[in-house]
């Protein structure tokens, strides 16, 4: 079946392309078709053909260069920075014999590029390499680069299982697509363990596969893969909508047991979350409870997992094609649009979401080509939860730093790595930079300093103004002089005995981590401040003090059991959050294009869900449904 599909592709490809062009072979990788030839610059001049026949086929189709024409690597070396202008700044050029690529990573890829890709097309016209373009981020990143050495150690054992994927996925359904059903398998009337599973007579598709950082314990931390009609064996696909942990953070588990099936996720989203990942299996060592996986399970996750960009159109199975959209959360983060069977049904999973423009990203999006099911996250779904704007919050918190320096305090903000802490450097900095604050030392500890290298190595994925920002005005936050980072414990314990200052610290929730090390040594003193400026899970310790706890029990820097009294200022501000408020929620259901015809919700606290659920089917008409974990529902 699939060597028929396959020959009837390189029948068609055979008769658009010109005559000249000597193709090699035509196979499929992963959801890919890739052509060999010995004459690529060719096909490279004919780009419009080459879409065309793509769209004609329905495949992503990828030209690469036949091995009897490619250029010594050492020549090849010199002749692309011929080509490449100087100002690209190339700061490294490796080779990929199994993918016939070079690897040119550089400061300014644009111009590797060139303008409508004439410098890439230079280069394979002149040495026969395809030119793989990355961009070196201005901040070093450990783990770009970990993951960039993975994958070209690991480069035939890749080709390999993306040649066995593209057997699989390219195959005509065996059965009728007249059903599909979900499961909730983690995530559903709480937060914490998303995990959704797709089945459809030809295909299993298991939505993200999260812990419950807070959960206390295996039975409320982790995604219910034990439900019987889960099997790894018979999984086709794992889409991971963003790399948070109560999203990504089970993932590695699913290989300890055997899964060698692909990933899908944005490339943001694939680094952000080995980054955390990693963090989590450090920390659980570090705690001496161990998970039940470890690093090489994250690394055998690299290796399979498949990016794809914002509105990329790809085979995940036989009878499943998949596009992930802007969710506007944090970087990379994705809407799944899943169109199964020949149209029979669409089905869109927001995975968590923000339909609202923010400082770091666009805001989600709202129009696809079909929607029949709606599954949406409702974090924020309750009726009282409508946030101030994102200018009040801003102000509030220039306040409560303003009032603290005044005392000669600290004020500590416990963040998540990855989002809020970025828009609050964002903030931190013009309002430094501008002189509304006074200019005091910013430390930045934990993965934050990480996480911000992600960053700023995919900024085509941050929001329009910090684009321009960073490309046309040179100003690029992320590297201001005002930002500190944090290396090791005695320099911790300098910052907490010095003058006033601001700390950006993990874990958000204060559930482990260095902010909650910070914590103990601040929260005695009432001149200091703790201002929380993301979610606090039911459970974590961030809530405990939300709720007004002054006694904290916890083991201190001689693991002895200790009452810590909390005497610091504690405010909560709303409006930096990731996720979408009451108003957004509603606003989203009515401004989304087509109408679905079915909403199921996510996501939330239990009486939330109801409360949104109640709303949006009062407000709408649209039937909406709130599963409980082990539910299962059909949509089709």
């Amino acid at each position: 079946m699939v060597s028929e599909m396959l020959e009837e592709i390189k029948r068609t490809i055979m008769q658009r392309l010109p005559e000249r062009v000597q193709v090699a072979k035509v196979e499929f990788e992963g959801h890919e078709v890739v052509i060999y030839t010995k004459n690529p610059e060719i096909i490279t001049e004919n780009g419009n053909l080459i879409r065309d026949i793509a769209k004609d086929i329905r495949k992503r189709i990828i030209i690469r260069s036949d091995r009897s024409v490619l250029m010594d690597p050492e020549k090849a070396i010199r002749k692309i920075h011929e080509i490449v202008p100087e100002e690209a700044k190339i700061t490294n050029i490796s080779f990929d014999d199994v993918t016939c690529e070079v690897i040119i990573e550089a400061r300014k890829p644009g111009l590797v590029i060139g303008k409508y890709g004439s410098t890439s097309r230079e280069i394979v016209k002149n040495t026969g390499w395809a030119p793989k373009i990355l961009r070196t981020p201005p901040i070093s990143s450990e783990i770009i680069e970990r993951i960039r050495r993975t994958l070209r150690k690991n480069s035939k054992e890749r080709k390999k299982i993306l040649q066995q994927l593209g057997n699989r996925i390219h195959q005509k359904p065996k059965y009728d697509n007249d059903w599909a059903r979900l499961t909730a398998m983690g995530g559903f009337r709480e937060v914490g363990r998303s995990c959704l599973y797709l089945q459809t007579p030809n295909s299993r598709v298991l939505l993200d596969c999260g812990v419950n950082v807070a959960g206390g314990d295996d039975k409320n931390s982790y995604p219910y893969l034990n439900v019987p009609e889960f099997t790894l064996d018979s999984l086709d696909a794992v889409i991971i909508t963003h790399a948070h942990l109560d999203h990504s953070g089970f993932l590695p588990y699913l290989y300890h047991y055997g899964y060698d099936g692909p990933v899908y996720c944005t490339a943001p989203t694939r680094d952000l979350m080995t980054l955390l990942q990693l963090d989590h299996i450090d920390i659980a060592h570090r705690e001496d409870e161990p998970l039940p996986f470890n690093v090489k399970h994250v690394k055998k996750s690299v290796k399979h997992t498949i990016t794809l960009d914002y509105g990329e159109v790809t085979d995940i199975a036989p009878d499943i094609r998949l596009t992930l959209h802007n969710a506007g959360h944090i970087l990379g983060s994705a809407m799944a649009h899943l169109h199964i069977g020949d149209g029979q049904h669409n089905m869109v999973y927001t995975g968590d979401f923000k339909y609202e423009q923010s400082r770091l990203l666009e805001a989600a999006a709202n129009r696809f080509p079909r929607i029949e099911t709606l599954v949406m996250e409702s974090t924020y779904g309750g009726h009282e939860d409508v946030q101030p704007s994102r200018n009040r919050a801003e102000k509030e918190l220039v306040k409560t730093i303003y009032s603290t320096l005044r005392r000669g305090g600290k004020i500590l903000i416990p963040v998540f790595a990855v989002g809020r802490a970025q828009e609050l450097m964002i903030v931190l900095e013009e309002y430094i930079r501008t002189g509304i604050i006074d200019e005091v030392p910013v430390y930045i500890d934990g993965m934050i300093w990480e996480a911000n290298a992600i960053h700023t190595a995919r900024p085509e994925y941050l929001s329009k103004d910090l684009r321009d920002q960073i490309f046309h005005m040179g100003h690029n936050p992320f590297i201001s002089d005002i930002f500190h980072k944090v290396n090791g414990m005695d320099e911790r314990r300098e910052i907490v005995e010095g003058e006033p200052s601001i700390i950006l610290s993990t874990s958000g929730m204060l559930t482990g981590g260095n902010s909650l090390e910070y914590f103990k040594w601040l929260c005695e003193d009432p001149d200091n401040s703790l201002v929380f400026v993301g979610y606090q899970a039911e459970g974590s310790l961030g809530r405990r003090i939300q709720k007004g706890w002054k006694e904290i029990p916890l083991k201190d820097e001689d693991d002895k059991m200790r009452v810590y009294n909390v005497r610091m200022n504690i405010k909560t501000i709303e409006g930096f959050s990731g996720h979408s408020d009451r108003r957004q929620l509603m606003e989203y259901v009515k401004r989304i294009s087509p109408k679905p015809e079915k909403i199921l919700l996510c996501h939330g606290d239990n009486y939330k869900t109801l409360d949104l659920a109640s709303s949006i089917y009062r407000t709408y008409r649209i039937e909406t449904k709130t599963p409980l974990n082990l539910e299962t529902v059909r949509i089709q």
